[in-house]
Order: structure tokens, then C-alpha cells, then sequence
């Protein structure tokens, strides 16, 4: 039997290991792409990032004779549990080759230090929490991943199932490849509630990104607090998020809808950065001193045609006004149509959430991916 050592990754040469690993798994599969090397670091980085102001998180590598064969993050969000009153903790950052003994040690390891802070569940894949990537894909492996959402072998659900893990939530993604037909049904939604539209849509500033972030930070803690799994961002941790967006970001990408002068709705939309990402093959954006894959990054970034909707939330008081609607037109309209993305993901949707699953299928979107969260009680 193979004896497999986990220990936490405590120095910067075992946090540098714990990013690198990736590559080993996902060599030989066309559809990963890799991540940048200067973002995972400062999304380690517990210095620097507002999620531990809140909340404490620790990395775990797995070796098996000297050699890393798996990763984990275990993670506690106090915010999570006060608002829910529950009394769990989360992995996330999972990686490991197709064996069960490697991928129950970094689980046991992930399990006991959540027990050392009291917690009694476990959940994920989520990263710190569910305002960050989360889900194991378990349907769509041969599509590449769009900017903010995972990718992983096929084998990793079996591992997890392997250990007594079972599903918690799906979350699906939807492709929308014909952006023609989805702009004419929601022209002819328009045109009926036109008359009663109260609402006007308005570009966000992008100039002005700390006051725009803060209303649209506003509208998502109240248009997600019923929603499965939500956690508000702090300010510091929105503040984070915009920053992190804000060099893709281009003007008419962010959409506000306000009522009476007071935001009602937002859409968030980016370019799809993966297409360019997954040119930068060794995730580095210098080598030898020379910004070869900042070059390659550029050139590609040119060359997107397809965009993510990440976020489309309207609070609660406003949601029979057609202001979602309105604002995926009105997305379609300015970032597809006008910029030329020829095609689009939206995700990732919650599998009960009727509502939006029943539009985007009636504008002509597809589900092609499944994400799944998978959690279990620490006592069993």
C-alpha cells in the first residue's frame, strides 16, 4: 500500500508547489486553461486578500514517495454560518490524480481542521466562498471554461462520491449561439411592456468605479439573499472583485437599472479572457525577463468573440417590472451586437431557479454545462 503524507503548504516554496500542480493533471487535456500564475498568487495571499479579514482558510498538498499527487484549500466563513445558521465549512481548490487513497487523505485533512474550529459539515468545491469559483463540473468536459468558472477531470465527482460525498446544488450554463433570434424575442417582450416601463438603463462609470461598484454591490446582497448558498460580499471583498475585473472590463459591460434615480437591477457582463488565457500555456506573463506571454495575452484578447454573463440580479420589490428582460436586451444590444461577440455563456444558474432557467431557454439558450456543489456531515 502506498503511504500518503498531507501537510498544510506553509512556506511560499509550498504555496508556489500548491499552484504549479495543476499542470501535472490537466496535461493532456485540450480544454483546460491554464491559470494566471500573478492572480493565483494574490488570491492566496492572506495579506491581501479581504476574504480573510472575516474568514480563515489553509492549503494542503498531498505526496505520495516525495512526489505532490494532490491539492485541497480547506475554508471557514463565519459570515456564511451566522446568516444561515448552519455550522459548516468548506474545500475548494481541489486537485488530485484518479485515486481514492490520495483523494480521501487531503479530505480527512480538510475534515479535521474544520473540526478544530467546531464545524460539524463540510461542503464544495467552493473557493473561500460561494462569491468565488465553485462547483465540480460534472456535465460538458469537452468546453473549455469561460473567465471565473471551473474546469476538472471527469473522475474527480467518482473520488468525492468514493469518500461519501453526494450532491448539495447544481448550477448550469447556458450557451447562447444565435444572438439574433434571442434580440428578436426580447424586442417583441419589450414592445409589450413599453408602456409601462418605468426604469431607464444607464451605462456604468467606469470612471467612477468605487461609487458604481458599491450600487450594484447594493443590488446583489438583496436580489441573491434568498438564493441558495448566498453570502454577502463585504465592501472590501466587492472593492476586490471590481479591481480584479476592472482591466477587461469595457464601457456598456456593466448595466444599471434605476428607477426613480435608485438602482433597481444591474447586468455584469465580461469578454470571455480564457480565449486569450489559454494561449499562455506555462500561465506566466514573463519569461527569461521578456513579456512573451503578456505579448501572447494582448494579441489574443483582440480576438475574443465570445462573452460572459456573470451576475443579473433586480431586487426583490422591482422583479415583475421586466427589468431582467430589459437588460439582457439591452446586453445583447450593446456588448454582442455593437462590440461584435458573436456568442455567449450565462451562468451560473442555480437548477431551481425556474424563473431564469424557463427565459434563457425561451430565447434560445442551451444548457451544455452542470456544476455541481457535493458536501457531507464530519462525523459520519
Amino acid at each position: 500500500m502506498q503511504t500518503i503524507e498531507v501537510t498544510e503548504a506553509r512556506s511560499r516554496a509550498e504555496r508556489d508547489a500548491f499552484i504549479k500542480f495543476p499542470w501535472q493533471i490537466y496535461l493532456n487535456d485540450p480544454a483546460w486553461v491554464p491559470p494566471l500564475i500573478i492572480e493565483r498568487k494574490t488570491f492566496l495571499d492572506r495579506k491581501k486578500h479581504p476574504f480573510f479579514e472575516h474568514g480563515d482558510a489553509a492549503l494542503f498538498l498531498a505526496r505520495s514517495e516525495g512526489k505532490i499527487v494532490g491539492r485541497i484549500m480547506a475554508s471557514d466563513d463565519p459570515n456564511y454560518n451566522f446568516l444561515h445558521g448552519t455550522n459548516t465549512g468548506c474545500f475548494g481548490l481541489f486537485e488530485a490524480i484518479q485515486d481514492r487513497d490520495v483523494a480521501s487523505a487531503l479530505l480527512r485533512a480538510t475534515a479535521g481542521w474544520l473540526r478544530a474550529r467546531g464545524r460539524d459539515e463540510v461542503m464544495g468545491p467552493i473557493d473561500y466562498s460561494t462569491n468565488y469559483m465553485c462547483g465540480l463540473l460534472i456535465e460538458g468536459f469537452d468546453q473549455p471554461p469561460t473567465v471565473l468558472t471551473s474546469h476538472n477531470p471527469s473522475y474527480y465527482a467518482a473520488l468525492l462520491q468514493s469518500c461519501g460525498f453526494e450532491k448539495v446544488k447544481d448550477f448550469f450554463a447556458w450557451w447562447l449561439a444565435d444572438r439574433t433570434e434571442a434580440l428578436h424575442r426580447l424586442r417583441r417582450f419589450a414592445d409589450r411592456i413599453k408602456p409601462r416601463q418605468r426604469a431607464t438603463i444607464r451605462s456604468a462609470d467606469l470612471s467612477k468605479i468605487g461609487e458604481e461598484s458599491r450600487r450594484v454591490r447594493e443590488v446583489y446582497n438583496a436580489a441573491w439573499s434568498k438564493n441558495w448558498g448566498f453570502v454577502p460580499f463585504t465592501p472590501k471583498e466587492f472593492e476586490f472583485m471590481a479591481n480584479e475585473l476592472k482591466p477587461i472590463l469595457q464601457p456598456g459591460f456593466i448595466l444599471i437599472a434605476e428607477i426613480d434615480g435608485t438602482a433597481a437591477g444591474f447586468i455584469l457582463c465580461v469578454p470571455d479572457i480564457n480565449v486569450a488565457i489559454r494561449h499562455v500555456t506555462d500561465g506566466r506573463l514573463t519569461r527569461f525577463g521578456l513579456p512573451i506571454g503578456l505579448a501572447k495575452l494582448l494579441y489574443y484578447k483582440r480576438r475574443i468573440k465570445t462573452v460572459r454573463l456573470v451576475a443579473l440580479g433586480v431586487v426583490p420589490e422591482y422583479r415583475r417590472h421586466g427589468l431582467a428582460e430589459m437588460l439582457v436586451l439591452r446586453a445583447i444590444e450593446s456588448v454582442m451586437i455593437k462590440r461584435g461577440f458573436t456568442e455567449g455563456e450565462c451562468s451560473l444558474v442555480l437548477e431551481d431557479n425556474r424563473l431564469m432557467n424557463r427565459f434563457l431557454e425561451a430565447i434560445g439558450a442551451v444548457k451544455y454545462k452542470t456544476y455541481r456543489i457535493f458536501g457531507r456531515r464530519l462525523d459520519d
